[in-house]
């Protein structure tokens, strides 16, 4: 997106990548566009967008993420300074504010215990089934042209425990930096 989150009169460029990184360049010449600030979320951005959100004269860059999360930042100060010995007040807004969030935080505690209830008995019934459950994948396999390797890349809603790779072919598996993976090679039956 383009969107003028610094409030210089110029629209910055607003990019949010499959690993995670959000990122504002700006242009401040005819040149190249500078990287501004950045910011790394746990899983690929699949849009962001900039704009007026929360509060009213205080502008925001939103993305949602492949597994449907919300993350903003914001322009508005999220804490204040006092002088010395002075005492901190909240603005009456700030208190409804953060009272709001507490009940809102209870009440979620509050639900997740009762489904994680619900489970346990169900669970623990004779006529319990259990199931896999279904979740997508978002899997990308992109050629590298700089040295001819390609790219896999996974992404699940849960943890990845194990990953096959089968070939029918010989396959060298090159390190990355961002890869945790331990590799282990056996060799396979051709029938």
């Amino acid at each position: 997106d383009s969107f003028d989150i610094l409030g210089d009169g110029v629209k910055e460029l607003l990019v949010g990548r499959d690993d995670g990184v959000m990122e504002i360049y700006s242009f401040e010449s005819a040149d190249d566009p500078v990287l501004r600030y950045d910011h790394a979320l746990s899983e690929s951005i699949a849009s962001i967008q900039g704009g007026c959100v929360g509060k009213d004269g205080y502008d925001e860059i939103v993305a949602s993420t492949y597994s449907g999360w919300l993350t903003g930042l914001t322009t508005e100060p999220v804490h204040r300074e006092g002088g010395s010995g002075e005492e901190l007040k909240l603005s009456q807004e700030m208190q409804s504010k953060i009272s709001s969030l507490r009940n809102e935080l209870e009440h979620l505690q509050i639900k997740v215990l009762q489904e994680r209830e619900k489970c346990q008995k169900s669970s623990q019934s004779s006529t319990a089934v259990s199931s896999v459950p279904a979740f997508s994948v978002n899997d990308k396999f992109t050629l590298n042209k700089d040295d001819a390797s390609y790219s896999l890349i996974l992404e699940v809603q849960t943890a990845i425990d194990n990953v096959l790779v089968q070939s029918d072919v010989p396959i060298d598996l090159l390190d990355v930096d961002k890869n945790s993976a331990v590799v282990s090679f056996s060799s396979c039956d051709s029938e």
